[in-house]
């Protein structure tokens, strides 16, 4: 990075770190809801430790999980409205996809793959945004709901299923973070991070 472009700018690193404030108390929040929810950890399941948990008990968990829910909603939805047109016209028409298929240079391609990885982590966020939803007003979204009845065939009902695949949001995103961690650090290393933590 030459002087000129020592930080990221000032909305991007806030951003940024908004995003860590928000998905870790949404995290340990939804992590307390699965150790005390009687589907999963509260029926003698496994739990997640204390360490990792925010809330102390079931209702203490929806309390932080549903305050900071509209923080989560309204950051999700603002980084959509900034990025989405640049990350479609990237992915289309400057050929992400196309550099990683058919591309010899190497820098090109771990920025490429910098960039459809960021992508995924917000599909994803937004999955989680919209089976969280789907849990938090089941009566207004029961269609959602009903797109999990596949858990069905396997013995499950949809409503266990969406749970499933909401709680395994944290995992995918957690691994997601690591691998755009990685990537960042391929293609700028420590000046690259210290330009979004400063």
């Amino acid at each position: 990075m030459t002087a000129s472009r020592r930080h990221h700018p000032l909305w991007t690193r806030a951003f940024h770190a908004f995003n860590v404030v928000v998905l870790l108390v949404m995290a340990a929040s939804g992590l307390q809801i699965y150790n005390a929810n009687p589907v999963f950890g509260g029926q003698g399941g496994p739990t997640v430790p204390e360490l990792f948990t925010l809330g102390g008990w079931l209702a203490g968990g929806r309390d932080w999980h549903f305050g900071f829910m509209g923080l989560y909603a309204s950051n999700l939805g603002l980084w959509i409205a900034l990025l989405i047109q640049r990350r479609r016209d990237r992915l289309a028409h400057s050929g992400d996809l196309a550099t990683l298929n058919a591309s010899s240079n190497l820098a090109k391609r771990r920025v490429a793959s910098h960039r459809v990885v960021y992508t995924l982590m917000l599909i994803l966020l937004a999955f989680g945004l919209i089976t969280g939803l789907a849990m938090y007003k089941p009566a207004q979204f029961w269609w959602l709901s009903g797109l999990f009845s596949f858990g069905e065939l396997f013995g499950a009902t949809s409503w266990h299923t969406l749970r499933v695949f909401h709680l395994a949001t944290i995992p995918a995103i957690a691994l997601l973070t690591v691998v755009h961690l990685a990537l960042s650090w391929r293609i700028g290393g420590w000046l690259l991070w210290r330009s979004i933590l400063a």
